[in-house]
């Protein structure tokens, strides 16, 4: 009962464990991503580059389309070029001179508050007309005002180059309103142009730079953080006499300020102000990291559990040592798929479309792989039959040694020459296995040669002390042995003794073999009688008639 009451606290404090690693992410997935308007680009709630409010058509984007102006727009925002951008905006007479300025100063607060995407806009030369707005004017989304959401938009407008859509006057008019609610527009305006230009994944190249330092802050709080829970857990269990909680949570540091990081990076990096492309892809890597730390610290309550059980089995239950482990690798190969499958999902890759497309490799794995899976159904196999465990001395065919290991793949014995032999378990649950750790009692078997001047009176005498010099041992096992004469050989009468003794391990068996032996000794010794080696008589024939006899240790001549 006691073990069980403990491997219930362990599946418990597991499972609030994995309960509390959930809880931070789905914390985290409450925050709302800033998403682009309803309405942006099109007006009516979604993409209408055929101009009909219906499914994106393949047109050609027309050179005096919104589409094409506004890919103008954000490529010479991009690459610094204002004053050229300047061109994009319905400027009124008093703002012509600081053009580059607004270009500049709205594309920040598109960036901020409406990540522009060009292929939302229509392709037409006459816009979106499905907009319920008059022909000519295209709505791109709203962005926040002093007291409500207010719209950008765009007009045609004839010039000499040619026709353009332009940002309308009443959209210039409230870019300075629209950039002084920015919150890191002091930034903005303090860096040196070239870093506010956006890198790879359209992070701003100043931005960057700040991550490694906000990387290396949130490592300092998460690893403090992390040691004020492990003081804190580490004072409840302290209570407990049982010694695998102060291993668990000894176990989980790492995974613990992994965790505890990721959440203070998660609240420290919005004052980046990431644009909505680069925001969206730090929440998907932290989410990930999250999922990562609350795997990682699953793997290793798996290794906690699977030492105690052993611990809490070691007396009585010798099975559970070499089946638990076994059992705990194949947890872990769950959960590390598990791991895997989850962590892409949330990184947006396509899961399921790989999980699918198992089905269509998995010919080919399993022709690939056929033998692996062989020593995997092997290991299985193994571990439900237990022909042996780990510790046992065993006979596999023409190995002998001592089982090491039972992997996924192989079994590793070590033999009587201290080699390493390493068997894969397909043929290994297919071969002849002489397990000696299982026997209750050795058997001392071996036939006693007297020589045959020994009489019938010294032979008795010789028999009944054989029969008590065993008697003698207390793991003398009673029930059967043979004392008896077994024939007359070519050299000696031959008495075969065969008993049993019930004695644990083989050292056990050594030194009694040894006091049975040397007391079998004595016993002849005191009969008369000796122990025969092997000899031959010849006897002949003489010149006279007489016979001589010689006697020899070797063959006859």
């Amino acid at each position: 009962m006691a073990r069980t009451r403990q491997l219930s606290r362990l599946a418990l404090c597991a499972a609030l464990l994995l309960l509390a690693w959930t809880w931070a992410p789905a914390l985290l997935a409450q925050i709302p991503p800033i998403a682009i308007p309803p309405g942006a680009a099109n007006g009516n709630g979604g993409p209408a580059a055929n101009g009909n409010g219906g499914a994106p058509a393949e047109v050609e984007v027309a050179p005096d389309s919104p589409r094409a102006s506004l890919r103008h727009y954000v490529e010479l925002c991009r690459t610094g070029h204002f004053a050229e951008a300047a061109r994009y905006l319905d400027l009124p007479p008093g703002k012509a001179v600081d053009g580059a300025g607004l270009a500049r100063r709205l594309k920040a607060v598109l960036d901020r508050h409406m990540w522009l995407d060009v292929e939302l806009a229509s392709p037409l030369s006459s816009g979106n007309v499905a907009d319920k707005l008059p022909v000519g004017v295209d709505e791109l989304g709203l962005v926040p005002g002093l007291r409500a959401p207010e719209p950008v938009r765009l007009i045609r407008r004839p010039t000499a180059q040619g026709t353009i859509w332009v940002f309308t006057r009443a959209t210039v008019d409230k870019i300075d309103v629209w950039y002084g609610l920015l919150n890191e527009r002091w930034l903005i305006e303090a860096l040196p142009e070239p870093l506010l230009r956006p890198g790879p994944f359209d992070i701003l190249y100043w931005q960057y730079l700040a991550l490694p330092l906000l990387v290396l802050v949130s490592w300092v709080v998460g690893r403090l953080l992390g040691y004020v829970t492990r003081k804190l857990i580490g004072k409840m269990v302290a209570r407990s006499a049982s010694r695998w909680d102060d291993t668990l949570l000894r176990r989980i540091r790492p995974p613990l300020t992994l965790a505890w990081g990721l959440a203070a990076f998660a609240i420290i990096v919005p004052r980046l102000g990431l644009y909505e492309p680069a925001r969206d892809t730090v929440q998907k890597v932290i989410r990930a990291g999250f999922l990562i730390a609350l795997f990682w610290s699953a793997l290793r309550t798996v290794d906690v559990a699977k030492n105690h059980v052993i611990d809490a089995s070691a007396p009585g239950r010798a099975s559970a040592r070499s089946l638990v482990p076994l059992g705990a690798q194949l947890v872990k190969v769950l959960v590390f798929c598990a791991a895997v499958v989850t962590v892409l999902s949330e990184l947006g890759f396509a899961v399921t479309s790989l999980i699918a497309g198992l089905g269509i490799g998995g010919i080919a794995l399993a022709l690939a792989a056929q033998k692996t899976v062989e020593n995997l159904f092997g290991s299985l196999s193994i571990g439900v039959d237990q022909p042996f465990r780990v510790g046992d001395f065993v006979k596999v065919e023409d190995v002998v040694g001592t089982v090491e290991t039972v992997g996924l793949r192989s079994t590793r014995i070590r033999t009587l020459d201290r080699t390493l032999v390493t068997i894969p378990n397909g043929k290994l649950a297919d071969m002849r296995i002489e397990s000696f750790a299982v026997r209750d009692r050795f058997r001392l078997s071996f036939t006693l040669g007297l020589v045959y001047g020994t009489t019938a009176e010294q032979l008795r005498k010789v028999l009944a002390g054989v029969e008590a010099a065993m008697r003698e041992e207390p793991t003398f096992f009673t029930e059967a042995f043979t004392v008896a004469v077994k024939g007359f050989g070519a050299f000696s009468i031959d008495v075969e003794v065969m008993a049993w003794f019930e004695v644990p391990t083989w050292d056990d068996f050594v030194p009694l073999r040894q006091r049975v032996l040397l007391r079998i000794l004595e016993v002849v010794e005191a009969s008369g009688t000796e122990l025969a080696f092997p000899t031959q008589t010849l006897h002949m024939k003489g010149d006279a008639g007489g016979a001589a006899v010689v006697r020899g240790d070797g063959a006859g001549r």
